[in-house]
């Protein structure tokens, strides 16, 4: 499946103000399941931009703008071939096909920060809620998995919040309700507590209203979308979306992975000028079905 997609982002002052450097990730992560075709990243006004790779292996944008300005526009458009199995079959190592099974020395050092729950859990109530997830000292990891994925879709709401930020396991758990990211954070949380290894994803998510195994050409359907992945020996890093209750990167299109959702934001950038001179924000994502043709790779980053 080939997909074209469109993220324009688009601030308005009501003065001139100045722009700091604006950290953009944006780029989808090449893997065996997704190749990227072009991508381009454009600024107006015009910007000069600086691309480095964080501590993740993300590519991130750096944008500097010369002059004040009192509208900013920033346009991603690439093409990616998304290659995932609707029904993936994973060949986890032997030893970790039940749970609860060990990390080796290496895998424990390496996952590190990403195997410790990030927000505190003083009465024991999350990691309650995930051990009661587990229905015999002798499970399947991958069901086991699947349930508690299942458990975050079925147990909360899915809500739009436009609101900054992110809500803890706790308050997802209370209010029985939450975004994409609130439930990825959820699950993540639960699973940690667990003792696998997780991290958080953000990207984009392309749904196709028609069923089937394949989109129809030109049809589009598509959003920013958070999720998280669980790292298992041998298979690797597996995509969990409580949001839509599903297994594997099939509709997903990965961009950044962190320790965390809060380290996940497509665009972060701060301007000097009164704390009143924002006069609007607007995010527009399409994501569309293309013809499976040929093209040729390309990176750029452009102003207009």
């Amino acid at each position: 499946m080939r997909l074209h997609i469109l993220h324009a982002t688009t601030y308005a002052y009501s003065v001139p103000v100045e722009l700091l450097a604006h950290r953009m990730m944006v780029t989808p992560r090449r893997s065996h399941a997704l190749r990227l075709i072009s991508a381009e990243l454009e600024c107006d006004p015009a910007a000069a931009l600086e691309w480095t790779q964080d501590v993740f292996g993300n590519l991130v944008a750096t944008a500097f703008f010369p002059d004040a300005v009192e509208d900013l526009v920033i346009t991603n458009s690439v093409i990616v071939q998304q290659n995932a199995a609707l029904w993936p079959i994973f060949k986890i190592a032997p030893h970790a096909h039940r749970y609860p099974f060990d990390y080796s020395h290496d895998e424990r050092t390496d996952l590190g920060a990403l195997l410790m729950p990030e927000h505190a859990d003083q009465s024991g109530r999350l990691a309650a809620w995930a051990r009661a997830l587990v229905l015999g000292q002798d499970t399947d990891t991958l069901s086991l998995l699947q349930d508690v994925n299942e458990a975050v879709r079925t147990g909360m709401t899915y809500v739009t919040r436009e609101a900054v930020g992110t809500q803890t396991p706790q308050e997802t758990l209370d209010l029985a309700s939450g975004s994409c990211r609130d439930l990825a954070t959820l699950f993540i949380g639960a699973v940690r507590h667990l003792g696998f290894g997780a991290r958080a994803v953000s990207g984009y998510l392309f749904d196709p209203p028609i069923s089937g195994s394949s989109a129809n050409e030109g049809s589009q359907h598509g959003a920013t979308h958070a999720w998280a992945e669980i790292y298992l020996p041998c298979a690797g890093w597996i995509a969990f979306d409580s949001t839509n209750g599903r297994m594997g990167e099939a509709h997903l299109v990965p961009v950044a992975v962190g320790r965390s959702i809060s380290q996940l934001s497509p665009v972060d950038g701060r301007y000097v000028g009164p704390a009143d001179a924002v006069r609007g924000m607007t995010v527009e994502v399409t994501v569309t079905a293309l013809p499976e043709k040929a093209q040729a790779t390309s990176i750029s980053g452009a102003a207009s």
